[in-house]
């Protein structure tokens, strides 16, 4: 069937934690990562099906959930998952504390590749650990991997663990094999495993292929674990479910004892419908979403190139998150962020979420409909020129 992403859906006053964050009307909000889109069609009927039953209590997860999950990566990724590996939890966040809950003790280093997703920072300073940074280096618009450094800071002893947004969470990059295999090799070299983010891994652009970190070899299997959820590219945030996925039973029993430390154990009846049904009957929906998205790119990098070539937008492989250089602009990121929501009422992300490394950048959500884009494109573009006015 087709999908209509122009559609306008109204999201104030329905308890949106994106829109009803601000009691301003005229705000656009193209910051938290969830989508303006509805789901595909086959979740929404999955989920109206489980309504009309009208009893909502604890739930067991079925072996089609498993054979969803496991079918979906084996089709579409050549990843094949065995269904003992998976321990479900209630999201990707929760699923990275419990991991390093398990696996280090208070004062042990992770590693995180920053500019990286903010919450990597809360989960690891939750746990007791220290934040070790391997910042990316930009250039040409783009992001690439300080391998020196990477070898240097898994190589002291206190480092246990290593956190891969992969797709990377806002730098846009799909991280190739290569680039993986490299990763892998120095962190495994160095007694570090790995904990791969994998959250974006469907959101990825013609000419760019995910690569699911644990599919390269064995050893990169044994040697880490992945988190996995529908939530970003099916948009079910809200519906809280996600999957750790790791070989070593001796891993997942110290990550089962985790979750039920944090009692993050039980997961709602939605998220288990939604999970198969996106899986099992989603797929059309996601490659139109995929055509829509690369379209929403593409004219806001025009709208750039046309009106504000001053400030570089980066390149975009993988998530709708676009990362845009304001340093030009001559404000801090939380400076440049509080003035564009007073002023021009656009809520963007400020680059410092990220750790120091994102100073001058904001971030956009860009899964949207166009005509809400050009808005919020629009009102930047005034926001600038009358900054540049004024000075």
């Amino acid at each position: 069937m087709y999908y209509d992403f122009d559609e306008i859906i109204p999201r104030r006053n329905t308890r949106s934690y994106k829109w009803d964050s601000t009691d301003d009307d005229r705000v656009l909000p193209l910051w938290v990562a969830d989508m303006d889109f509805r789901t595909a069609q086959p979740v929404v009927d999955a989920l109206a099906r489980r309504v009309q039953h009208g009893i909502f209590g604890y739930v067991r997860v079925p072996d089609e959930y498993y054979a969803a999950v496991t079918g979906w990566f084996a089709r579409r990724h050549g990843w094949h998952i065995e269904r003992e590996w998976i321990v479900y939890t209630s999201g990707v966040v929760p699923a990275l504390s419990v991991i390093i809950k398990a696996l280090t003790r208070p004062g042990d280093g992770v590693v995180v590749q920053t500019p990286v997703y903010n919450c990597f920072f809360s989960s690891i300073r939750n746990n007791g650990c220290r934040v070790v940074t391997n910042p990316l280096l930009y250039e040409a618009n783009t992001y690439r991997i300080d391998f020196d450094d990477l070898e240097r800071k898994t190589a002291d002893p206190s480092v246990k663990l290593m956190l891969l947004c992969n797709p990377h969470n806002p730098a846009g990059r799909v991280w190739s094999r290569d680039e993986l295999r490299r990763i892998g090799e120095i962190c495994r070299h160095n007694g570090v495993k790995v904990v791969a983010d994998e959250i974006h891994c469907e959101l990825v652009y013609p000419g760019h292929t995910y690569t699911p970190f644990a599919s390269i070899d064995e050893s990169l299997l044994q040697n880490s674990i992945t988190c996995l959820s529908p939530s970003k590219a099916f948009n079910l945030a809200g519906l809280q479910i996600a999957n750790i996925v790791s070989c070593d039973e001796a891993v997942r029993q110290a990550i089962d004892r985790a979750i039920n430390i944090n009692e993050v154990c039980d997961v709602n009846p939605f998220g288990i419908e939604a999970t198969i049904a996106a899986y099992n009957e989603g797929e059309e929906w996601l490659t139109q979403l995929l055509d829509y998205l690369k379209v929403n790119y593409d004219f806001m990098c025009r709208f750039f190139r046309t009106f504000l070539p001053q400030i570089p937008v980066t390149k975009l492989e993988g998530t709708y998150l676009v990362w845009t250089d304001c340093r030009a602009l001559r404000l801090d990121s939380d400076t440049l962020q509080a003035r564009l929501l007073k002023q021009a009422g656009l809520w963007l992300n400020s680059g410092t979420m990220y750790g120091a490394e994102g100073e001058g950048f904001v971030r956009w959500n860009i899964a949207c409909p166009r005509s809400v884009l050009h808005e919020a494109l629009m009102r930047f573009r005034s926001f600038v020129e009358s900054l540049s006015a004024n000075r």
